[in-house]
């Protein structure tokens, strides 16, 4: 079994490290941190948690080929092994269009896009030339390449969708599927298996996590009650394709959409049903083994636990170090 902790690029350096330290200490294998748009940078962060830990492999995720040249990525991603000494991990993905939109950025193909970064990254990784590599896209010239000895980053898709979910198994070294709800594992688990298929791998060349919103405290209450603020807040623009995963609509999301449209969050937070929370996984530790068993017993060998965590990120941390991470170790 392994075990990752996924946090949101909006702490402190400050804290970042403390989460690093605590992560480490209490059994995790990984630590991502996202890098969306106008938050902190992950890898700086990521460079300071280097400095504090010796064996919590890290990672970014996820980068995206819109906002960050796949050449800078590939710099970016060299770098930072050499200042973990070989622990980083690399996280790409197409990005949220709503984010990048923001900062008036389009996002045309995606799905080709995140393929061709993902090819040319690997190639410069590789200390090859991406003009000499078939598929890393048009552009690149014979002078774009790294100047210096790189190691290879292991490579990780982050995705939501089949068609990118297939894309990892076909090409990348991990996955990371985001689960809504976390039994959707098994149907996304079959996309990667159809994309490995295309290229004669099989699931145990990847390290497919099992990615989950999780929020872990012993007062199980007020656990749920922060889930339900990250529901409010994302559930109405989740895909009917996931929702129907725990039986619900977008329709459903109505009540909720038109109070925060209002600028009402206590009264969207107030109509987030039982079905709702169960797009995640919030209660104490024994709730949280529960849900967990379920994903292991359907083949996760892979447990990431992601935001909110818990009424306290460290406490969360703790408690899943202590009373989840040894129940399946």
């Amino acid at each position: 079994m392994r075990f990752s902790l996924r946090v949101n690029n909006d702490v402190t350096v400050e804290q970042f490290v403390d989460v690093a330290r605590s992560a480490e200490a209490h059994g995790f294998d990984q630590l991502w941190v996202s890098n969306d748009l106008f938050l902190r940078s992950a890898p700086v962060l990521l460079t300071a948690a280097a400095q504090v830990t010796e064996q919590l492999q890290l990672g970014a995720g996820i980068l995206n080929p819109y906002s960050m040249h796949p050449a800078e990525i590939a710099m970016m991603a060299a770098t930072l092994q050499e200042a973990s000494d070989g622990r980083f991990l690399l996280g790409i993905a197409a990005g949220a269009a709503d984010f990048l939109a923001w900062a008036g950025l389009e996002r045309p193909q995606p799905l080709t896009r995140t393929r061709e970064a993902l090819i040319a990254i690997r190639a410069f990784l590789a200390g090859e030339r991406p003009a000499a590599v078939e598929g890393a896209g048009a552009g690149w010239t014979r002078e774009a390449y790294l100047r210096f000895e790189a190691a290879p980053s292991p490579i990780y898709v982050g995705s939501m969708g089949p068609k990118m979910q297939a894309t990892a198994g076909e090409l990348a070294d991990g996955v990371l599927p985001l689960l809504f709800p976390p039994e959707h594992f098994p149907v996304a688990v079959s996309h990667v298996r159809e994309g490995a298929d295309r290229t004669g791998r099989t699931l145990e060349d990847l390290d497919v996590a099992a990615c989950m919103w999780v929020s872990i405290g012993s007062d199980a209450d007020e656990a749920r009650r922060l889930l339900a603020r990250k529901i409010a807040y994302f559930g109405p623009s989740f895909s009917p394709y996931l929702l129907e995963r725990v039986g619900l609509t977008p329709t459903d999301f109505d009540g909720i959409r038109a109070a925060m449209a209002r600028g009402d969050p206590e009264a969207a937070l107030g109509q987030v049903t039982d079905p709702m929370l169960r797009l995640g996984i919030a209660g104490d530790a024994t709730d949280v083994r529960a849900r967990c068993e379920w994903l292991v017993g359907a083949g996760a060998r892979h447990l990431s636990f992601g935001p909110p965590l818990g009424p306290d990120l460290l406490t969360a941390i703790r408690e899943l170090g202590e009373d989840v991470i040894p129940h399946f170790r």
